[in-house]
């Protein structure tokens, strides 16, 4: 579940570097990245309630990326939005935590 949500922040992240599809090495990237997260997900919903593993995929996706957009891009690093993502890492937790019970 934690690759396919590296591969999310990847797929993602690479959105900007493609120019709106226009950079076709940086848009070949990303929709591999994509490929693999989504094959990714669908291995750990085998295991995991579907619910449970599209939040996470997804949480650890927005947590990653907009981790990542602070760092590369310079996005806004407000003290609350960092709240707000430890609230997302929270949820991320419990989802996971409470699937396995």
């Amino acid at each position: 579940m934690f690759i396919a949500g590296l591969f999310e922040i990847a797929w993602a992240v690479g959105l900007k570097y493609t120019d709106g599809f226009t950079r076709p090495v940086a848009t070949a990237g990303t929709l591999a990245a994509l490929a693999v997260s989504i094959v990714l997900l669908g291995l750990a919903s085998k295991s995991l309630p579907i619910g449970t593993a599209y939040a996470v995929w997804t949480g650890i996706g927005a947590v990653g990326t907009v981790l990542c957009g602070i760092w590369l891009f310079g996005d806004s690093a407000a003290p609350l939005r960092l709240v707000c993502l430890g609230l997302i890492m929270a949820g991320i937790l419990g989802l996971k935590a409470s699937a396995s019970v």
